[in-house]
């Protein structure tokens, strides 16, 4: 399996908080996100993983190239100007790539969840899409999603719906005709993974849902408090297991 993680935004919102270090170097419980992801992705095996970064990011980039892993990390610098735009820079770079799990690097979920995911990923090979939702809404603008008894999506909204109980939550399993899907919706001028997820059922591709208890975006200052405080309740839950 190989993965990959949109790293390429400015955290500009973060910046006029006071933060003054990239988003993706954002710490939580003594590890960054970029390295946390980074390390949840080598505990699946990961084969390689690829990262878009901006052109303005030699910190990120430094840290990257010093971490000490199995697989290999490589690198797309780029600026862009969108997650869309991000991942068709990857697949431009890669194009040999024909399977890919992939993230935003301010995503902050439970491990185990996403260990769930990968398996349920690789179990279902009719599936084009599968995508990491939750019904934990903390987000500036969510993208909803309608989900039938089986998991399939059936539509996406930007407005809340008694009908829409999960959100999109920045986690994306794709497959070769997803893939070629994103590419399209870049020939379509489309800019925001939204509407390219939109596009996935437009053009007829199974797109499946994968539910989270909780998924963590983290695009201010108060939002970093909030994963840290999932991230404690999560070891404390592991903690009470083992007792």
């Amino acid at each position: 399996m190989v993965f990959g993680i949109i790293a390429a935004g400015e955290g500009s919102r973060l910046a006029k908080e006071g933060f003054t270090l990239p988003k993706p170097l954002v710490p939580l419980q003594g590890e960054s996100l970029i390295e946390r992801l980074v390390r949840i992705f080598m505990d699946e095996r990961a084969e390689s993983i690829y990262v878009v970064i901006n052109k303005h990011s030699p910190k990120l980039e430094r840290v990257l190239r010093k971490l000490k892993v199995h697989a290999p990390i490589q690198i797309v610098k780029k600026d862009t100007v969108s997650s869309l735009h991000s991942l068709c820079e990857l697949l431009d770079a890669f194009p040999h790539i024909t399977e890919l799990c992939l993230t935003t690097t301010d995503t902050v979920f439970a491990e185990m969840e996403f260990h769930n995911l990968i398996e349920d990923f690789q179990s279902d090979k009719s599936v084009d899409a599968l995508m990491g939702v939750t019904s934990f809404v903390d987000d500036e603008s969510p993208l909803y999603v309608r989900v039938n008894a089986n998991r399939e999506i059936l539509g996406f909204s930007d407005q809340s719906k008694s009908y829409y109980a999960h959100v999109s939550g920045g986690i994306y399993c794709l497959r070769s005709k997803a893939l070629s899907t994103a590419q399209l919706a870049i020939s379509k001028k489309m800019e925001r993974m939204r509407n390219f997820q939109r596009l996935l059922l437009e053009q007829g591709l199974h797109v499946k849902a994968h539910p989270f208890s909780q998924i963590v975006d983290i695009d201010h200052v108060k939002d970093i408090k909030v994963a840290e405080a999932f991230l404690n309740k999560l070891n404390r839950a592991s903690i009470a297991n083992k007792i």
